[in-house]
């Protein structure tokens, strides 16, 4: 058991929980983060299953996510474009498959024009309202009381063009059913990404990969800490206890009640590997999993009644893997939608200067619960059956197969990342980056722009480092542990 002094403990070695490490190091404020899995990368993995590496998690980066792009740059990683030469495939909700280019949907006329027309209005909204604060917008609790399959019936007549919306929303970003989450919910996923037009351009929110995988970028700024005498990383360390004075006044003491040890150590972090007292803690985790962690004392009421109002939705990531991108031979780049097949989206997932093809498909929400209610046996057959609708025949027969389930991961518990439940936006939302005393929260799930991405973890790790870095009283900073005092006798 290791006994740690630290500034800073962090919970969760995510991309949000090392890029504040990172920052933090940088103020030369001393760091210990505890992750409770036996790697970093949090909700991004890149694994190696049967011969051939996988993307389990978060892969994509796109032209908005400068905060990502500029943090790969700064550890070297390189990307490449996401193939997309030829014709995608749609399939109608009567099961007609249809061939097409362009960014719009081979639908009948009306349908189109209904399609287009909830997109100007989602995207006016987006603009409107924004990502940062959209529960303070006058119209937050309007949007926010209707679900968003009713807003949308509220708007079109028309099923088809309501559905193929809903897609995108629903099964491709929440991962949740329309009718579980809010309008509001929905105009700040749209505004996070910059406006809706951009969540249904596949070209634009899938732009591009990172060479080798998307958890280098967590492997990397650990392997920096591994060697900085400041920094510790401590794996397969579940935080059990999180200890906090209930006086704390804010500046990094306690109040009169005099609950804060020497020097202003007031927050005790213990976990399965080690014990980290410190003056600021970051929960570094999506909300759903707080608690994990007993608070002592516990939280405020507003903190326990926001967080059960927050929730991971669910979704199966499958990986095929053939030969040959042998659609790319019939001339289609991979990408497929249906909003009523079992696998709603595919797309070329192709590994960079792979010679074999790698498709990667997404059943979300409802239909998830279907395709688990299955033996996996089944569940392989109806999946690779429902990408054949897409591609042909020769889906069928993948040489490896693997379905991301990051539901039954015990440190994630769905995907991917919380949302509010009906109502829970405008009621919450601007509580839920409050510090309660010297703990602050940062992870995906809180950002604004980049909500749900990378590059919104990104943003949540600088953002909270830096307000611990502004809270941080000057003659404390003078007195930050060094090398020599961190470790303490175990």
């Amino acid at each position: 058991m290791q006994n740690l002094l630290r500034d800073v403990v962090i919970i969760g070695a995510g991309p949000s929980g090392l890029t504040a490490a990172r920052e933090l190091r940088k103020a030369g404020l001393s760091v210990a983060v505890l992750e409770a899995r036996d790697r970093v990368g949090g909700r991004t993995w890149t694994n190696e299953i049967d011969g051939a590496t996988l993307e389990i998690g978060g892969q994509w980066v796109s032209p908005d996510q400068t905060a990502l792009t500029e943090l790969l740059t700064e550890l070297g990683l390189e990307t490449f474009d996401r193939y997309r030469e030829g014709e995608s495939v749609y399939i109608a909700p009567d099961g007609t498959r249809t061939r097409y280019t362009g960014e719009m949907f081979p639908v009948s006329g009306h349908t189109a024009a209904e399609m287009t027309k909830l997109i100007a209005l989602l995207d006016s909204l987006a603009a409107e309202i924004g990502a940062e604060e959209p529960w303070a917008h006058a119209k937050s609790r309007e949007l926010d009381i209707v679900s968003f399959h009713h807003w949308l019936r509220g708007q079109s007549d028309d099923e088809e063009a309501c559905n193929n919306i809903g897609l995108f929303i629903a099964g491709g970003m929440l991962t949740k059913p329309a009718h579980s989450f809010s309008a509001l919910q929905a105009v700040l996923m749209a505004a996070s990404a910059g406006s809706f037009s951009n969540l249904v351009d596949e070209d634009y929110i899938l732009d591009k990969r990172v060479i080798g995988g998307m958890q280098q970028v967590t492997e990397r700024i650990a392997a920096e800490l591994a060697v900085d005498p400041g920094a510790d990383v401590v794996l397969n360390s579940p935080v059990r206890t999180l200890r906090w004075p209930a006086d704390y006044d804010g500046t990094g003491t306690a109040g009169t009640a005099g609950t804060a040890g020497a020097g202003g150590y007031t927050v005790t972090a213990i976990s399965d590997a080690a014990t980290v007292t410190a003056r600021y803690a970051i929960m570094a985790v999506p909300p759903n999993l707080y608690s994990r962690v007993s608070f002592e004392p516990p939280l405020p009421r507003r903190q326990h009644q926001m967080h059960q109002h927050q929730s991971l939705g669910l979704v199966i990531k499958v990986h095929a893997v053939y030969e040959t991108p042998f659609w790319r031979e019939d001339g289609l780049c991979g990408t497929g939608f249906s909003a009523t097949s079992l696998v709603q989206e595919v797309y070329d997932n192709t590994n960079h200067e792979d010679p074999r093809g790698t498709l990667v498909g997404f059943i979300s929400d409802e239909k998830a619960d279907y395709a688990f209610s299955l033996d996996a046996d089944e569940r392989k057959r109806k999946i690779t059956e429902s990408l054949a609708g897409f591609l042909g025949d020769k889906a069928l027969e993948p040489v490896v197969y693997y379905e991301s389930d990051w539901g039954s991961e015990e440190w994630t518990r769905g995907a991917y990342a919380t949302s509010y439940d009906l109502g829970g936006l405008h009621r919450y939302g601007a509580d839920q980056l409050k510090p309660v005393g010297p703990i602050y929260w940062s992870s995906s799930d809180l950002a604004a722009e980049g909500y749900q991405h990378v590059d919104g973890a990104v943003r949540l790790g600088r953002y909270t480092a830096a307000r611990i870095v502004a809270a941080q009283p000057a003659a404390q900073a003078q007195k930050s542990p060094g090398p020599a005092a961190a470790e303490l006798v175990s």
